[in-house]
């Protein structure tokens, strides 16, 4: 059976060749889905799914597996997912067009059994007190009946409306899984490229707004050293220790391994700056202490790029700017933020124009 990291494994071996190892002795087909599954156990950083995983007791088919696929991993299946959800919302929403009709047809049948009523009476003066009474009885039955048929159609009105309510918030709910990273719960690529493409549809509002480029420094010598579920942890704990800063309205999404950018809004170029070094000076004075032997794994330090969307033409201009600055500051030492209009060093190129749509 795979071990989790929770388990007495070299973490400095070969995770790659010990999941296809693993994966081959328990005949499982080497797909990237199954990779990604037999990794997210093997690193322990999903509890849910390595308990449903062992839940399995070795009876590996690739029919169960991709039902873990689907259940843990909602932003790899979007798009399936995203068609259902919409789906039954338009389902829902029928039903209640149809409930709507029904009540319309139940008051527009009433409405003209009172004005034939009315208008039978209004011509036979002559009609006995029995008949009148009859006439009566019924008409006051049939406003019984339509009342209570107004009830049930409202009734069911609104437990329609309470279905289609929940399965809007499922939808954006699925949206959003799709566009957040699973590893460190912020945003991913998918969700920063929308963020983008959209920074320049309003020429008012780009003189406060800025992007600025994170980079873990020496990072992959770090995983190459203590293994990937540390430098998943370490991801995990630079994520946490970026979302909180900058203000309400800024934008954390991990765009690469070891990649991160945060869109800022609302700031002018010096307050960005501030926020950089003081993102820069936390990630550095943090400790990442992780395992069972309560090990510091830091410092660890961050190269930061920023550049101010005044400074650009469009998102494409302004991605390569920031990352011009990046690259200023990796060859200036790292562990360091650089200003693009101050520093302006590399190269870069993206085609933004494709996310409009989406």
């Amino acid at each position: 059976m795979l071990q989790t990291s929770s388990a007495s494994n070299d973490r400095s071996g070969d995770i790659a060749t010990t999941i296809a190892d693993c994966m081959k002795r328990m005949g499982v087909v080497g797909l990237p889905r199954n990779y990604e599954i037999f990794y997210e156990v093997y690193a322990g950083s999903n509890r849910d799914l390595a308990r449903d995983f062992a839940a399995l007791e070795g009876r590996l088919t690739q029919d169960a597996l991709d039902k873990l696929a689907m259940k843990h991993f909602a932003q790899s299946n979007r798009d399936a997912i995203v068609e259902s959800a919409q789906n039954q919302i338009a389902i829902r929403a029928e039903e209640i067009l149809s409930l709507l009709g029904r009540e319309r047809s139940s008051l527009e049948k009433f409405g003209v059994i009172l004005d034939q009523t009315s208008n039978g009476l209004g011509s036979n003066a002559d009609l006995s007190r029995d008949i009148l009474c009859k006439i009566v009885g019924i008409m006051a039955a049939a406003t019984e009946t339509t009342i209570q048929q107004g009830r049930q159609i409202s009734q069911a009105m609104a437990e329609k409306s309470e279905e289609l309510e929940k399965m809007r918030s499922q939808l954006e709910q699925y949206k959003r899984l799709a566009d957040t990273d699973p590893l460190t719960k912020v945003w991913n690529r998918r969700a920063f490229d929308k963020r983008m493409a959209r920074i320049y549809d309003d020429p008012r509002s780009i003189m406060y707004h800025a992007l600025i480029l994170i980079d873990i420094d020496g990072f992959k010598s770090f995983n190459d050293q203590f293994g990937h579920p540390i430098g998943d942890r370490v991801l995990q704990i630079v994520a946490r220790l970026l979302k909180v800063q900058g203000n309400a309205d800024s934008f954390l999404a991990r765009t690469g391994g070891e990649e991160f950018a945060l869109i800022v809004y609302g700031l002018s170029e010096d307050a960005t700056m501030t926020l950089a070094e003081t993102a820069r000076a936390t990630v550095e004075q943090a400790e990442f202490v992780l395992g069972p032997s309560g090990r510091n794994y830091g410092p660890i330090r961050i190269s930061l790029g920023v550049c101010m969307a005044s400074e650009a033409n469009d998102a494409d201009d302004l991605y390569t700017k920031a990352d011009q600055a990046l690259y200023g500051s990796k060859l200036d030492g790292r562990n360091r933020a650089t200003l693009y209009s101050r520093n302006p060093k590399g190269s870069f190129a993206k085609n933004w124009l494709i996310y409009r749509k989406d």
